[in-house]
């Protein structure tokens, strides 16, 4: 397992001050409210306020005053320690635990390869099958049987995951 997790993207300074627009990558935004410290690029900054909209999160890093230094940090993804990341709710996951699991039936076959997850009311998942053609399901629980994110297993009913899967070349 990764040691830190990504949170958000910085996608551009807001106003002159030194503050970045962030798009999260969580379920809930309003844990931004609640850091006290973020990394980026391995360095470590503190976190001096958070602002959440509905579409974005306003975000004020300790030391960066300006609008030129903000613009550094565009493009560039936030990170937390996992040891300082809020716990989940029972049954719920970090996306970089994920990514990289095996999808398999309850049968064992292997289906795919998560390579990524999209975060929306429902989750999206995207995999790669043995054969390079890529799959997307949404993640949902009638369809699930299992997630071991120790040994990056996802196993699935597979009548269900056919019926819900959409395939693309």
């Amino acid at each position: 397992m990764e040691n830190t997790l990504k949170i958000g993207l910085i996608t551009k300074p807001h106003g002159i001050k030194g503050e970045m627009r962030v798009t999260p990558l969580t379920d809930n935004p309003a844990r931004f409210k609640r850091l006290k410290n973020v990394i980026i690029d391995g360095k470590i900054y503190g976190v001096s306020g958070a602002n959440v909209a509905a579409d974005a999160v306003y975000l004020s890093l300790s030391g960066i005053t300006d609008r030129n230094s903000a613009e550094t940090f565009r493009g560039k993804f936030l990170c937390v320690n996992r040891e300082d990341a809020e716990p989940l709710e029972e049954n719920t996951y970090f996306i970089a635990d994920i990514i990289g699991s095996s999808v398999v039936t309850e049968n064992g076959k292997r289906l795919c390869t998560v390579t990524e997850v999209i975060s929306a009311k429902t989750d999206v998942f995207t995999g790669v099958t043995d054969d390079g053609i890529t799959v997307r399901f949404p993640f949902l629980r009638d369809m699930l049987i299992k997630v071991d994110v120790e040994n990056k297993i996802i196993t699935v009913k597979e009548k269900r995951f056919g019926e819900i899967s959409l395939y693309e070349n």
